[in-house]
C-alpha cells in the first residue's frame, strides 16, 4: 500500500520546474549572505565574485566551500545572516573537539524545519492517529526537537521522552501505545534486546514503524531491527549545520533517501580534487541551503560519502535520492594504507547467524605497524558451544572479514551483553593511534 505524500506540489514537481525554483532561491540566498555575512563576502571577493555572477545552480561550482572548521572559526554567531533579535532558537554540536558549531534559526527557519520533518514522517505512514515516542536527545542536539516539530505538524501525539532510561521507555511504549519509535539505530537494537529480557510481550506493543538516523547503519542492520522489533524501519538523514533531521528521508520503497531539494541543493564532489562529479558518481556530499535565514550555508562539505539518483521513484516523488552513506571522508580508517569503513565490518557480521550487531574495532600501532582487533558478541546459543566450535567460528569470521576488507584482523569472541551499549550514537571504534 502506497503511503501518503505531505507536500505533493514540491515532492512531485517536474525536474525542470524544480531547477527554476532552486535558481530563484539560490540567487536570493547568495545576495543575502554577500551583504549580511562579512566572512562570505570576503571569501567571494577573494575569487573575484559578486552576487551578479551566480545566476543558476550551474554557477555553484564558482563559489568557495564551507566546512565545519569555518563555523568554529566564526564561533559563535559570525556566520549568522540575521541580527540576534531575529534569531529565536540556538542549537550547537556536542563539540567533542575544539569549539562547538552553533546554528541559529529564525521563526521562518523553524517553519521550514517543521515542513521537511512533516514530509519525513508522512513518508513513513505517520499521521494524526499515531503516537510517536521520541527517544532522540533533546537540548542543544537537533534530533529530538526536529522530530517533535514534524510530529506535531502532521497531528500525531508526541511523547518527548528523550534518550536513555530504557526501563521507562519500555513502560511508556507499552502503557501509552506508541506506534512509532524515533531514535538511533543502535538504540533501537538495544531496545529490541531490552524487550526480550523484560516482562513485556512484543505482541502487547503497538509499534509499527521506526524513524532511525543520526548514525551510519547498513541495510543488514535495518533488516535485523525490523525482524526483532517487528516494525518497518525508515532511514532519515540530517545535519545541524543544514537544518537538523529532515534533510533527506526514506519512502516505503527504501530505494535511496529523498532530499528536500527545494530547500537544500546537493552536489557530489571528489573529496581530494574538490571537483564536481558527474551524475551517478560516488563521492562527498555537499549542500547549499536556499531557504535558511538565520544560518545559510553555501557549499557545505558534509564529509559523508554517497551518490545521487535523479530518476523518479516508484513512490511518485521526483526529489533527487541519495544512497545510504557508506562512511565519511574524514573518519574513514586508514590501516596499513587500506581505507576501511566500520560499516564494512558490520555488513559481514549481520550476514552471520552466530553473531549479534554489537562489535568494537580497536586500532593500535605496535612496533610501527598498524593492528586491527575486532571484539564481537556471539549469540548466546552459540557461545555455549564447545571451545573447538568457538575456535571454528572465530576462524570463519576472521576469514570472511579479511576477504572483504583486504586486511588481517585479530578476532576476539565475547559473551552476549558484554560490549557497552549506547543510548545515543554507538561507539564502534577505538583508535589508539590518535591517543599517542
Amino acid at each position: 500500500m502506497e503511503l501518503s505524500i505531505w507536500n505533493r506540489h514540491f515532492e512531485t514537481m517536474p525536474r525542470e520546474q524544480m531547477r527554476e525554483v532552486q535558481n530563484d532561491r539560490l540567487r536570493d540566498t547568495v545576495e543575502r549572505v554577500y551583504y549580511n555575512v562579512p566572512y562570505y563576502r570576503a571569501r567571494m571577493q577573494e575569487k573575484g565574485l559578486g552576487p551578479e555572477h551566480i545566476r543558476t545552480v550551474n554557477d555553484l561550482k564558482l563559489l568557495p566551500f564551507i566546512t565545519k572548521q569555518d563555523l568554529r572559526d566564526n564561533y559563535p554567531f559570525g556566520l549568522f545572516a540575521l541580527p540576534m533579535s531575529e534569531i529565536i532558537r540556538l542549537h550547537a554540536s556536542s563539540g567533542t573537539t575544539g569549539r562547538p558549531t552553533v546554528v541559529g534559526y529564525s521563526r521562518r527557519d523553524i517553519g521550514v524545519w517543521s515542513e521537511v520533518m512533516a514530509r519525513t514522517l508522512t513518508s513513513a505512514g505517520v499521521g494524526k492517529n499515531d503516537i510517536i515516542q521520541i527517544a532522540y536527545g533533546y537540548g542543544l542536539f537537533t534530533g529530538g526537537l526536529g522530530l517533535h516539530y514534524g510530529g506535531e505538524k502532521v497531528g500525531a501525539s508526541v511523547i518527548p521522552i528523550s534518550g536513555g532510561n530504557t526501563k521507562r521507555q519500555l513502560q511508556l511504549m507499552h502503557d501509552f501505545g506508541s506506534t512509532v519509535l524515533a531514535c538511533t539505530p543502535s538504540y533501537a537494537s538495544y531496545l529490541a534486546e531490552a524487550i526480550e529480557e523484560s516482562e513485556i510481550e512484543r505482541d502487547a506493543l503497538k509499534l509499527k514503524a521506526g524513524i532511525l538516523g543520526a548514525e551510519p547503519w547498513t541495510d543488514n542492520m535495518r533488516k535485523e531491527i525490523e525482524k526483532k522489533l517487528r516494525i518497518k524501519a525508515f532511514d532519515i538523514y540530517g545535519l545541524s549545520e543544514i537544518i537538523g533531521p529532515g534533510v533527506a528521508f526514506d519512502c516505503e520503497y527504501q530505494n535511496g533517501l529523498h532530499i528536500n531539494e527545494d530547500h537544500f541543493i546537493p552536489e557530489i564532489i571528489d573529496p581530494d580534487t574538490l571537483e564536481v562529479l558527474p551524475e551517478g558518481e560516488f563521492g562527498e556530499l555537499v549542500f547549499t541551503t536556499i531557504t535558511k535565514e538565520g544560518l545559510p550555508v553555501i557549499r557545505y562539505r558534509t564529509r559523508d560519502l554517497t551518490r545521487l539518483h535523479y530518476d523518479t521513484c516508484r513512490c511518485g516523488r521526483t526529489l533527487v535520492r541519495m544512497d545510504k552513506c557508506t562512511g565519511r571522508s574524514d573518519d574513514m580508517l586508514i590501516i596499513r594504507g587500506v581505507n576501511l569503513f566500520p560499516s564494512q565490518i558490520e555488513s559481514v557480521l549481520l550476514d552471520m547467524d552466530e553473531t549479534t550487531p554489537h562489535y568494537l574495532l580497536i586500532v593500535d600501532r605496535v612496533n610501527n605497524l598498524d593492528t586491527l582487533e575486532l571484539h564481537v558478541e556471539v549469540e548466546d546459543r552459540f557461545y555455549q558451544d564447545r571451545i573447538s566450535e568457538l575456535q571454528n567460528l572465530r576462524k570463519k569470521i576472521k576469514n570472511q572479514i579479511e576477504s572483504t576488507i583486504g586486511l588481517s584482523v585479530n578476532v576476539k569472541l565475547v559473551e552476549p551483553k558484554t560490549i557497552e551499549r549506547s543510548e545515543g550514537k554507538a561507539k564502534r571504534v577505538i583508535d589508539k593511534r590518535k591517543m599517542e
